[in-house]
């Protein structure tokens, strides 16, 4: 793993081994170490019937997507979803889940590209190429003064995005395929293939800033709690532009935003936790008599 730092931020790129996501292999790597075991055991590959540089691959998803902590114990997230005693979506049959498991991919920074291109990339250019991302990384690295910095590394961090948000054709025509990334189904990335201005033969992509009607409201609340940046009020603006608030993440415009916080502030399933949305000279707050807990509001959604 490429673990690029500065003074001010930190860039990890690679550790997949090129290897994007599977759909099942946040559940396998949940039950393996649930049952005890840890990634660098001899018998992984065995046990998790796979080759070791995809056990790698695995332990590597399993902390990028918050599934593990740092230390690889499993997280409250984790447990909440795949638990098979009480886990909400053990085999991640529910679109609601996957666009949770998107934030957590973004937010938790493990694979920088991901925080880059949400939070930052896509708000300088609408439409781009795997050349103009590059492009963008290096400048960012001249300006935080990272000096060893492998085109290579990046280029290839790119294309294992493009497998876990894009569907192959090949993929489209195998309805049971399981070789498919993980998050392909919120298609949140768009593809023009073989057309980028004057050239030709270059893809370009783009991740559109639209209404976004359907992530779940419970979705959208969840991310505005999971953030420690306030306590019982947060403004509209930084729900929108924030880093790792859904505006960002999501990609979700304002009026899409505040179409979303009306219908949680109306919705009887939320009275109880005191939720309103107000404008003050102006100035629009999501506010709460008392904060929630985030696992309460998606309770709210998986209980359907």
């Amino acid at each position: 793993m490429d673990e690029l730092i500065s003074q001010k931020v930190k860039f990890t790129f690679s550790g997949h081994d090129t290897f994007h996501c599977r759909h099942l292999w946040l559940k396998k790597g949940f039950d393996f170490i649930k049952k005890g075991e840890k990634f660098s055991n001899d018998d992984a590959v065995v046990k998790l019937g796979v080759g070791r540089n995809m056990v790698s691959a695995i332990n590597f998803w399993m902390k990028a997507f918050g599934i593990i902590d740092k230390n690889n114990d499993l997280t409250e997230f984790a447990e909440y979803i795949f638990n098979d005693n009480h886990g909400k979506d053990r085999y991640l049959e529910d679109e609601g889940t996957i666009w949770l498991l998107h934030y957590h991919l973004v937010k938790n920074n493990i694979a920088s590209i991901y925080s880059l291109i949400f939070n930052d990339f896509r708000r300088e250019k609408i439409e781009f190429t795997k050349d103009h991302f590059i492009a963008y990384v290096l400048r960012k690295a001249e300006e935080y003064n990272i000096t060893q910095i492998n085109k290579n590394t990046i280029s290839a961090d790119f294309e294992v995005l493009i497998k876990m948000y894009l569907r192959t054709d090949i993929h489209s025509k195998d309805r049971e395929d399981t070789f498919s990334g993980i998050l392909t189904e919120i298609n949140i990335l768009h593809e023009e293939k073989g057309r980028f201005g004057d050239v030709k033969s270059l893809n370009s992509y783009s991740i559109i800033n639209d209404e976004k009607n359907i992530i779940p409201e419970e979705v959208i609340l969840f991310v505005i709690l999971d953030a420690d940046i306030f306590d019982k009020s947060i403004n509209l603006s930084e729900i929108e532009y924030g880093r790792n608030q859904p505006g960002s993440i999501f990609g979700i415009n304002r009026t899409g935003l505040v179409s979303k916080l009306e219908n949680i502030t109306l919705n009887n399933k939320f009275k109880t936790f005191g939720i309103t949305f107000n404008d003050h000279a102006g100035i629009k707050e999501l506010q709460f008599k008392t904060k929630p807990n985030k696992f309460e509001i998606l309770d709210q959604y998986y209980v359907n």
